[in-house]
Order: structure tokens, then C-alpha cells, then sequence
């Protein structure tokens, strides 16, 4: 008769990367098809990331750090560079869907691997009302400079208004009916298959990109030195406040990790489109905020609504130059929400898959190849969020999970290495284990730098989530099985 497995030791016990392989095999015929290419992949990881940040994040980072915003996205995208590198190696070990979630469940053992998730829920869920919520408004300023018309405010606005980070019912609106349709018409999209929504993307990106690249031209033309000064008026403090928020916006990083099981050549994609999306990101951002911070002066950031479109205006004295930008950050913002709901869907496959969430999220439809009613279900969730809640009180739990995940992901390449030195890798992180280190402590700094107010609302989800694995996931896990019958009892190494 097998003894009963402790909780300690439930916490503790690990998932070996070969069981990774062994349901794949499993699942043959049902598992998710390997459609999406490195460009595609790629553009993922940009889609994800550029439009999240750059299309609103100055209207809320200028008043925080000034022109110095460009130092904070300097600091946030060298601790995303950093983490990028972990990426890289841990996805080439284990090309699985669930991004961090399955790295963790290599290596630090089913607990903190079921906590990590709880944060990329928190992270994906939040993150795409957000964008969602900034697409409406972009989408308002392209109707009404092109015909004139505004819509009615109650359609426009979340009923609930956030003041020190508190939510109450206030101000004139109903619901943000634009955010809420733009959620639905990603849930169509990602219904269709991954190779659909990976070609729809690729293709937004590349407009996004052009019209992020006509911005910069036009921007640059009425550049004036004079208006970066003073460039950090609030200090170092401020530049640090602004590079922990940013950090959200680094988020297609793990994106293009969710995607391990749909990828062609895996071991090879996954890292190589990690770092080009690194690259690509980052230079965009900090061309088209020096651009920006250059042709307006630093006081007129706070609370623009449309920002960029905004200054195109201003600089041109055309609308025409403003309708190009306001329609290419309604077709980016799309391609930010379809990457972000199609990453969370895909976390919330692999927990089904391992037995920590109900099977229906890892049901894959015989036609499409995809998690169907898992895309419904966050569909739903999201876009409720769009629809009834305000964008600033989202954007730092965005970060708070972004950075969890990315800390997880730098200390389980630590952790395989020494403890799986053999396993094959299709990437090496470089002066290891210095790079490895130095990535997590720029995420830690970057946490420590987040509200207070955010810690305590990660807090409660996870103390939520931790309820939800005790009366639930823990005893549902495929590893309760295997483990007690193989009397593993939570020692299982990864690449057994």
C-alpha cells in the first residue's frame, strides 16, 4: 500500500524534462501543431513588446523621471537583455509551451512553479486589459480626426475610477465597449489557428514598425535640445521608479517562450528569435523617445491621451501624418492583445496538461489544432478586465509579474547547470554564472522599486492561488501518480 505523499514533499517534487518529451508523445495527434516560424516567432516577441510600452508608456514615465526616461529604458532593457540570454539557454533545454511555469517545474520543484504561473496570469491577464484599454483610446482620436465624430463617453470609459491605487464607482462611464470588442476580435483570430495568428501578426508588426520609423523621421525635424532640460528632475529615484514600470513592457520576452510547442526547430528558434526581438525592441524604443522627448517639451507628457499621434500634429500642422500614426497604433495594439491572450492561453495549457488546472484549458480542437475553449474562457476574463476596469491601476502589477517570471527563469539556469551540466542545450549563457546573477539582481532591484501598493494586491492573488493549489492542483498533478508509485517522493532530478 503506498504511503501518502506529505505536502512538503508535493511542493518540492520536480518534473523531469524527459516527462516533457513523453507526453508530447502521449498526446500524439492532439498535441498543438508546430506551424509557427522563426520570423513569425520573432515577430511575436516584437509584437508583444513594441506598442505595449512606446504608444503610452511616456504619457506615464515623463512626469515620473523627465527626459531621463531614456536612461530608465536603457536600465530596464539591459536587465531584459540579461534575462534574454536565461531565456535563451532555458528554452533551448525545454522547447515546452508554458514559458517560466515550465522552467520552474524543471527545476525548482511543483510549488514555486504553480506561483510562478499565478504571476503570468496576473502578468498576461492584467497586461492585455491594459493594452486593450489604450487601444480605445487611440482608436477615439483616429475616428475623430478623420470624421469628426466623437463617440459617447459612457461607451469609452470603465464605470471604475482607481485614486491611490483604491477602486470605486465614479466619473461618466458605462463601459469600454471599443477595448472589449478588440478582445473579441482576437478571440475570433486565435480561434482560426496559431499559423493564422502568427501570419496576422507578422504582418501588424511590420506596419507598426513603419509607422514607429515614420514618427522618428518626422519627430526628429522639430527636435529642440532645450526641451530634454532638466533631464532628471526628480533624481535617480525617479529614473529607477520609471525603469521598474517600464519593465512591463519587456513582456514579449516570455511570449515568445509560451510558444515552445508550436514552434518549427525549437531548440534553435526559440533563442535565436528571443535575442533579434531583444535587439529590435529596444532600439525602437529609445529612438522614438528621444524623438518624442526632443519635439515637446517634457510638461505636456502627463495624462496625453494618443501621445504620439498628438505630436505628429503638432510638429506637422497636418492631421494627415497624425491619422497615419493614431491608424498604425490601432493595427500595433491589436498585434500586442492577439500575442498577450495567445501567451495565456497557452501558460494555462501546459498547467491543464500537467494536471494543475481542469483538463478543458488543455482540450486541442481535432481541426484547428488549438486550446479552443482555454481561449474562450481567457477571452472572457480579459476582456472584462478592458471593459470595466482603468488602465493605471494596471500597469505595475504587470511588471510585478514580469519580473518574477524573468527572476525564475535566471536562477533555474543557475540551478540546471550544476544539476544537469550534461543535458543538451541549444544555447549557452555567456560568463556564467555572472550574467545569470547579475540578471536576477536587476530584477530584484526593479521589484524593490514598485509601489508598495503593488506588492501588497501580488499579495492576495497569491494567496489565492496557493489556496487553489492546496485544495485542488496539488492532489490532481500527473506527477501524484508517477511519483508515489515510483517512490520518487519529490526527488526527481530534471533529465531523468
Amino acid at each position: 500500500m503506498m504511503n501518502p505523499m506529505s505536502l512538503a514533499q508535493r511542493l518540492l517534487r520536480k518534473k523531469p524534462i524527459s516527462l516533457f518529451a513523453e507526453q508530447a508523445a502521449e498526446q500524439r495527434g492532439a498535441e498543438l501543431g508546430r506551424s509557427i516560424t522563426l520570423f513569425q516567432l520573432t515577430m511575436l516577441g516584437v509584437g508583444a513588446t513594441v506598442g505595449t510600452g512606446i504608444f503610452f508608456v511616456l504619457a506615464e514615465q515623463v512626469p515620473t523621471a523627465g527626459p531621463a526616461v531614456l536612461v530608465s529604458f536603457l536600465i530596464a532593457g539591459f536587465a531584459a537583455g540579461l534575462t534574454a540570454l536565461c531565456y535563451a539557454e532555458m528554452s533551448s533545454m525545454i522547447p515546452v509551451a508554458g514559458s517560466s511555469y515550465s522552467y520552474a517545474y524543471a527545476t525548482m520543484g511543483e510549488g514555486v512553479a504553480f506561483l510562478v504561473a499565478a504571476c503570468l496570469v496576473l502578468e498576461y491577464g492584467v497586461s492585455a486589459g491594459a493594452v486593450a484599454v489604450g487601444w480605445s483610446e487611440y482608436l477615439h482620436n483616429l475616428i475623430f480626426v478623420t470624421t469628426g465624430l466623437e463617440l459617447p463617453r459612457a461607451l469609452l470609459h470603465a464605470p471604475l475610477v482607481a485614486e491611490g491605487y483604491t477602486l470605486h464607482r465614479g466619473g461618466d462611464g458605462l463601459i469600454n465597449l471599443p477595448a472589449a470588442f478588440l478582445v473579441f476580435l482576437c478571440c475570433l483570430l486565435l480561434m482560426r489557428g496559431a499559423r493564422e495568428s502568427a501570419r496576422a501578426n507578422a504582418i501588424m508588426v511590420m506596419v507598426k514598425l513603419a509607422v514607429l520609423a515614420l514618427f522618428i523621421v518626422l519627430a526628429f525635424t522639430a527636435f529642440d535640445s532645450g526641451n530634454l532640460v532638466p533631464f532628471a528632475p526628480h533624481g535617480f529615484a525617479g529614473i529607477s521608479a520609471a525603469a521598474g514600470s517600464i519593465f512591463f513592457t519587456f513582456i514579449g520576452l516570455d511570449a515568445v517562450s509560451t510558444a515552445g510547442d508550436e514552434v518549427q526547430n525549437p531548440r534553435r528558434n526559440l533563442p535565436l528569435a528571443i535575442i533579434l526581438a531583444l535587439f529590435i525592441v529596444i532600439g525602437f524604443y529609445l529612438l522614438v523617445a528621444l524623438a518624442a522627448l526632443g519635439a515637446q517639451p517634457q510638461g505636456m507628457f502627463g495624462g496625453q491621451e494618443a501621445g504620439l499621434a498628438v505630436i505628429l500634429q503638432n510638429v506637422t500642422g497636418s492631421p494627415i501624418p497624425a491619422v497615419i500614426l493614431s491608424a498604425g497604433a490601432v493595427i500595433s495594439v491589436f498585434s500586442v492583445t492577439l500575442v498577450v491572450l495567445y501567451g495565456q492561453t497557452r501558460i494555462l495549457f501546459a498547467m491543464s496538461r500537467d494536471g494543475l488546472l481542469p483538463p478543458v484549458f488543455s482540450r486541442v480542437n481535432a481541426h484547428t489544432r488549438v486550446p479552443a475553449v482555454n481561449t474562450v474562457i481567457v477571452s472572457c476574463f480579459v476582456g472584462a478586465i478592458a471593459a470595466f476596469l482603468p488602465a493605471d491601476i494596471l500597469w505595475d502589477l504587470t511588471s510585478m509579474g514580469t519580473l518574477t517570471a524573468f527572476t525564475v527563469v535566471s536562477l533555474g539556469v543557475i540551478i540546471l547547470r550544476y544539476r544537469s551540466p550534461e543535458a543538451p542545450r541549444g544555447f549557452r549563457v555567456p560568463l556564467f554564472p555572472v550574467l545569470p546573477i547579475l540578471s536576477i539582481l536587476c530584477c530584484l532591484y526593479l521589484i524593490s522599486s514598485l509601489p508598495m501598493i503593488v506588492f501588497r494586491m501580488t499579495a492576495i492573488w497569491l494567496i489565492l492561488a496557493a489556496a487553489f493549489y492546496l485544495l485542488y492542483a496539488s492532489r490532481r498533478s500527473v506527477l501524484e501518480g508517477r511519483d508515489a508509485g515510483s517512490g520518487l517522493r519529490g526527488k526527481g532530478q530534471p533529465g531523468e
